[in-house]
């Protein structure tokens, strides 16, 4: 049984699969509790799931897990944190394989079959957005543009053929991209978060022995948190200018 998490955005999920066939899963509106919330869900599903837990209390079974697939990012740098940082933890305690799968390949998989270049879109705040390019081509899933951060101005001239836009954005988004591409642009809303895609993209990369390892995966961020320093408070010196003292 593998088992994939995805909690790169706040809507967090969680699936078993078996050789990428989904045996139960679980997705809930997480926020930004990934924290505290990761963790007990897991334990229910595995309970759900009639698997048995082994060892000490809060252990998950090494004879049941037999890989772990997580979602690396681009998304929420808190969820991306728990959801990377809880997948290294349990490959490494229980000794089997990890894979990370991206955000933007998991968001444009379920449209494989469209046959159409899919080009998974993320709001990615200050104007920016974060995208790649996919296709099935000879009938293979393949990655035709990395995941990086651009504008809906700077992406559309770029693309010359039909492409079908899928992924949680804006109104505004949307709208730019029909203004730029019209009939060239096949637009269609984000579906439900599924950690089911991430099991079946991580079941073919397990089947090529394409792994990574807990101690070098990291979250694929794009871009550093935007992170405020706090201001430093005012030092008054006795008797000169404070109110206090007069």
């Amino acid at each position: 049984m593998e088992l994939a998490i995805d909690t790169a955005t706040e809507i967090a999920s969680i699936a078993l699969s078996s050789a990428g066939k989904v045996e139960a899963e679980m997705s809930w509106p997480a926020g930004q509790n990934h924290t505290v919330e990761l963790i007990p869900n897991l334990l229910h599903l595995l309970r759900q799931a009639k698997m048995e837990l082994e060892g000490e209390a809060g252990s998950v079974g090494r004879a049941k897990i037999e890989a772990i697939i997580v979602a690396k990012g681009p998304g929420s740098f808190n969820g991306l944190r728990v959801g990377v940082g809880t997948a290294k933890g349990l490959a490494f305690a229980l000794d089997i394989p990890l894979v990370g799968i991206g955000t933007l390949e998991a968001e444009a998989f379920p449209y494989a079959r469209t046959g159409l270049p899919i080009c998974p879109v993320q709001d990615a705040g200050r104007g920016e957005i974060a995208t790649a390019l996919y296709q099935v081509q000879n009938g293979e899933w393949q990655r035709l543009v990395a995941e990086h951060i651009t504008t809906v101005e700077q992406l559309c001239p770029k693309i010359v053929s039909r492409t079908l836009f899928c992924g949680r954005f804006s109104l505004d988004i949307m709208q730019q991209i029909t203004e730029r591409m019209g009939e060239q642009a096949v637009i269609l809303p984000g579906m439900l978060r599924r950690a089911g895609f991430l099991a079946e993209l991580g079941w073919k990369r397990l089947e090529m022995g394409d792994l990574d390892h807990p101690a070098t995966l990291q979250p694929l961020y794009l871009r550093r948190p935007a992170i405020t320093t706090p201001r430093k408070e005012k030092r008054w010196r006795l008797g000169e200018g404070n109110p206090f003292c007069r």
